[in-house]
């Protein structure tokens, strides 16, 4: 009898004698017997549910997570606070099971709070229309570059060296095996060169890709990028910080033709790395090209406001070969979180949380460039993340930050070599005072060297 089943031995004999077998053995004699296994596995004796469960409560203790240190890692995942009525909307059933609204008489809920959302990420960006949604920042940058090719016709996109590495990553994976080029933009000084851009664009240039703030965490010139861009018929890739839009311009008043980012730091928590939320936007000319859900306002024949997914012509249910979208399963569960978040923080309440983090950046930039060795290598305006440079090897800091309950920052020689020595650090608004002033005593090795849990 096989522990696992939850069947007993007086139930198993009687399947038996229902079916004519004498036992389970004969169920397989259609397997030759020089590959069945002829003794019992090697494996320790089962444990009961409530051992196995303080088993693995045992392992996960071995980890430590963000909740237990005070942390400083951006780069792409960040940790920002999620209101805690987020996760109760999400966890709804109407929700939390919603699959495709496919049918929307029995889905305006869900339709309705998409369209919020959608609302909402065009008020943020500044765009026309978006969508609902994609899978994360990266393949939304991804998807974005494609359709800048089909609008264009052109085989060339143009990339900032300071786009998120991991993105130009997935990049490479989409683009190169759909016949397109990917050529980059160097930088200077933390910024995109715009002379580079200017002597890289010609006439086979579909779109140009920057990130703003960038990598680095400096503030582009958005709007000089998109003159140079424009003059040469080329689109405009904007992949922004959807939290720096309370504060900075938004990406289509400055000229972008596409905005997309990663939607994570509206309400979503980091969780190991997803799932994550792929936001986009675009100029009304170019909403048929976008992929995922579009969801439109209209009225039905008694004259009642609903709900549906429209311009469903780009979608693989309805022409496959030429669709726009490839997201099959509900990607909304993320997007309704950014709703929610954005619908309790209201305008004010997202520039507070922006106005914060640039604040607390420059508070922590300014202490730790009071330790020796420390220094700023750029000049440009920064976000919520900046880089520093130092003497001491970064590795060395951050198993020093690590043993005082600190989360120090990303070492970027692992993305870029020549910077060898710098390291790129994130204050958002979760960050206190006593937390930075923290951060810079267990830098210079004056901490008390204790953890927090």
């Amino acid at each position: 009898m096989v522990p696992y089943l939850p069947h007993t031995q007086a139930q198993i004999e009687e399947m038996l004698r229902t079916i004519g077998a004498d036992s389970t053995e004969e169920l397989f004699v259609d397997i030759p017997a020089n590959v069945r296994l002829k003794d019992g596995l090697r494996l320790p004796e089962g444990l009961s549910e409530k051992e196995v469960w303080d088993h693995m409560v045992e392992l996960a203790e071995k980890n430590c997570h963000s909740g237990q240190y005070v942390s400083f890692l951006g780069a792409g995942s960040y940790q920002h606070y999620q209101p805690r009525a987020v996760k109760h909307i999400l966890s709804r059933a109407e929700f939390y099971t919603a699959y495709t609204p496919y049918q929307p008489e029995v889905s305006q809920g869900i339709l309705q709070a998409m369209f919020e959302y959608q609302t909402m990420i065009c008020e943020l960006t500044g765009m026309d229309a978006a969508n609902a949604s994609v899978y994360d920042g990266a393949t939304a940058v991804a998807d974005a570059a494609l359709m800048a090719a089909e609008a264009t016709r052109r085989k060339v996109i143009l990339v900032s060296r300071l786009l998120h590495p991991e993105y130009r990553q997935t990049m490479r994976t989409y683009l190169l095996r759909r016949g397109l080029e990917i050529r980059e933009i160097p930088w200077e000084d933390g910024l995109t060169s715009l002379q580079a851009l200017e002597d890289a664009l010609g006439g086979d240039v579909a779109g140009v890709v920057i990130q703003n703030p960038n990598f680095l965490g400096s503030i582009e010139p958005l709007a000089l990028l998109a003159d140079a861009v424009h003059a040469a018929g080329s689109l405009l890739i904007a992949c922004v910080d959807p939290v720096s839009l309370g504060l900075i311009e938004s990406p289509g008043k400055l000229g972008a033709d596409i905005a997309v980012g990663e939607g994570q730091s509206l309400g979503l928590p980091m969780s190991f790395g997803g799932p994550y939320l792929g936001f986009m936007a675009v100029k009304e000319n170019m909403v048929r090209r976008l992929p995922g859900r579009i969801i439109g306002k209209t009225k039905d024949n008694k004259g009642r406001e609903g709900y549906v997914l429209t311009l469903q012509a780009r979608e693989q249910h309805i022409r496959r070969e030429k669709a726009a979208s490839n997201i099959c399963s509900n990607q909304a569960l993320c997007a309704l979180a950014a709703a929610v978040y954005l619908a309790l923080m209201g305008p004010e309440g997202l520039r507070e949380v922006g106005r914060q983090c640039r604040l607390k950046s420059g508070y922590a930039m300014s202490r730790l460039t009071e330790i020796p060795g420390v220094t700023v290598p750029f000049s440009a305006p920064v976000f919520k993340e900046f880089v520093v440079r130092t003497r001491e090897e970064p590795k060395e800091i951050n198993r020093r930050l690590w043993q005082a309950g600190i989360l120090g920052g990303l070492d970027l020689s692992r993305f870029y070599p020549e910077l060898s020595g710098h390291i790129l650090l994130c204050v958002t608004e979760m960050r206190t005072r006593q937390d930075i002033d923290r951060l810079v005593r267990a830098w210079e090795g004056i901490g008390d060297g204790k953890t927090n849990f």
